[in-house]
């Protein structure tokens, strides 16, 4: 057997055969619907399989990227070698008093509206982030003047040995689209947050309210990846981008937004390299024109095609 069909063997003998893939394209499962294919794409359930897969990677010596829900990353078109673990199907979510206790792969979003069915107040802000929770954790998600990190109890990770951890929110290290988890590569496998008890109906109003600035604001009848840039201090990412003439500017199928120019969305079949591309002219211009180098919130990843 040659050495991709013995990998593929051995990480069914971890997960179920059918949460294997092998050259699947990531376009599939990225919001801006671009991206080239993972050598092998595993849809791990527990976090004993999770463990199990990046131990034979390491064994193995073979690449591991971890993927939620590719709501704020763009794949080149070349792909990402090695193993790409998504954790979509660890997606369990409890409640223990005041207390959510949630897999990574849940939709923060689920959890934003099983918090309203619970009766429980705090997490308003995250009814229309479209991210996984170890995504939002990661880079301490925020909207509408609320961020993970004002939640955020403890969250269980695994580190770069393969052991699990739990760290409690100093610990995290959040601040604004940053986490200390994210730059000592750990993995995060479930979190607890603490909210408070509220009143349903004006729980549901607010969450209302923000889902109708956001329909309102945002270019969601596109494809994209969300929020591209930072905020940068002072600025606003938007603001600086209408201000340089930038909205509607496109570069193969990517578009900066003309509802929202703080987006890049996908018009037109677009490829990671137009998206790529798009992102560099956006920050040559505002840098150019106001001084001001627009830091990226999306995270690329990837290689290009060659």
């Amino acid at each position: 057997m040659n050495t991709r069909v013995i990998i593929r063997e051995v990480l069914k003998t971890i997960v179920k055969s059918e949460n294997v893939k092998i050259d699947e394209p990531l376009s599939k499962y990225t919001f801006t619907k671009t991206g080239g294919n993972a050598d092998f794409l595993v849809f791990p359930e527990t976090s004993k399989e999770v463990q199990d897969v990046y131990q034979y990677a390491t064994q193995q010596q073979i690449p591991v990227t971890i993927m939620g829900f590719g709501s704020n990353l763009i794949i080149r078109d070349g792909g990402v070698r090695g193993i790409v673990m998504s954790l979509t199907k660890l997606n369990r979510i409890q409640i223990k008093d005041t207390k959510i206790i949630i897999q990574s792969g849940a939709a923060i979003s689920d959890v934003s509206k099983f918090a309203l069915s619970q009766g429980q107040t705090g997490l308003e802000f995250a009814c229309g982030i479209p991210g996984s929770v170890g995504g939002a954790v990661y880079m301490n998600a925020g909207a509408y003047g609320g961020e993970i990190k004002d939640v955020l109890m403890e969250c269980v990770v695994m580190n770069k040995n393969g052991e699990l951890m739990t760290l409690n929110n100093e610990q995290i290290g959040l601040s604004y689209r940053k986490s200390r988890v994210a730059e000592q590569g750990h993995i995060i496998l479930e979190a607890t947050v603490e909210l408070k008890p509220g009143i349903y109906e004006e729980i549901g109003a607010k969450m209302d309210d923000f889902t109708l600035q956001r329909q309102t604001k945002q270019p969601l009848e596109f494809p994209s990846c969300g929020s591209v840039f930072k905020r940068p201090e002072g600025y606003f990412a938007g603001k600086l981008i209408q201000d340089s003439g930038l909205q509607g500017k496109q570069i193969g199928g990517a578009q900066v937004s003309t509802k929202h120019a703080g987006f890049i969305v996908n018009v037109d079949k677009a490829t990671a390299t137009d998206y790529v591309k798009l992102i560099r002219h956006v920050q040559d211009t505002v840098k150019s024109k106001f001084g001001i180098k627009l830091e990226t919130e999306v995270k690329v990843i990837g290689e290009d095609l060659a």
